[in-house]
């Protein structure tokens, strides 16, 4: 039983990933706090689509935020998502390596 809410807890975080935005938006925050104004021309989308983006990872518990005036600062919560995204993108990379050499071999 505590297995399956581990398994469902994974996979709402993985969905919750699942997003190309929503990494974009993870690799802005790791190398601190930005407002939403920042992201916006960094991402280039419209504030109300970063802003259900942003909820999602908020909801996630991934990112955090407070109000400084006028704007919304956001920071990733727990840096170790960084860390699962790194591993994503080396497992990406040795799949791609991986194929590329299948397709020599191949030819």
């Amino acid at each position: 039983m505590a297995e399956d809410i581990v398994v469902k807890l994974s996979a709402d975080l993985f969905k919750t990933l699942g997003h190309p935005v929503r990494i974009k938006i993870l690799h802005l925050l790791k190398n601190g706090e930005l407002c939403v104004c920042e992201m916006i021309d960094k991402i280039d989308i419209e504030q109300s689509n970063l802003s259900q983006h942003l909820r999602m990872l908020k909801k996630q518990g991934l990112i955090d935020s407070r109000k400084n005036g006028q704007w919304v600062i956001y920071w990733i919560t727990y840096p170790l998502v960084i860390d699962l995204l790194n591993t994503a993108e080396e497992l990406l990379g040795k799949q791609i390596n991986d194929s590329q050499s299948l397709l020599k071999f191949l030819k």
